[in-house]
């Protein structure tokens, strides 16, 4: 699929078919987030398949969310803090959301691309998450993603206008150059 038809077409998914994707697209999917930037090239960015169904019932309650009862799969990305704190200290915290991101938008970008559909879910009950995935306390459930082929015939939701978040120069400058004030005669 051409890059930017990817780009357009991703959109989050809360309905998903019967059919059953292979698990093999996913890892494919995994593998496009493991090439998303990493501060100091420390990969601290951990990705977990779910498909057992009493796993994703008790994931679905964590977030509050049903429509995650009707994915075949979830992956639940995390992040070790271990490697960035020590090399970047204070600035690692913030080095780990951001390349967990990185890798979290690769990851749904590819599931556009193989047709499949997901949603980014990050609010959950992160205690919920960890006891039910023996995920240690020193590591940060970043995200849930339900996954399967969109049953959702929706139009993607509206994005906001260029103007409302881009700006030269300085925070809220909406030109390139000042306009030039024309004085009257």
């Amino acid at each position: 699929m051409d890059f930017d038809k990817v780009i357009r077409d991703r959109k989050s998914t809360r309905k998903f078919k019967k059919k059953r994707p292979d698990w093999r697209d996913i890892l494919e999917c995994i593998e496009a987030a493991r090439y998303a930037p990493s501060a100091g090239n420390l990969h601290a960015t951990k990705f977990i398949l779910v498909d057992n169904p009493e796993i994703i019932a008790d994931l679905s309650e964590a977030a509050d969310h049903d429509f995650i009862l009707d994915a075949h799969y979830v992956v639940v990305v995390c992040s070790d803090p271990t490697q960035v704190e020590r090399a970047y200290y204070e600035r690692g915290e913030k080095y780990l959301r951001q390349q967990s991101g990185a890798a979290i938008e690769n990851f749904l970008l590819k599931l556009t691309d193989l047709g499949l559909g997901g949603c980014w879910i990050g609010a959950f009950v992160d205690d919920h998450v960890k006891r039910v995935l023996k995920i240690p306390d020193r590591v940060s459930v970043e995200a849930l993603i339900p996954i399967g082929y969109s049953a959702d015939i929706s139009r993607r939701s509206k994005k906001p206008d260029q103007d409302s978040f881009f700006y030269f120069n300085k925070y809220g400058a909406k030109f390139l150059k000042p306009r030039r004030v024309v004085e009257e005669r």
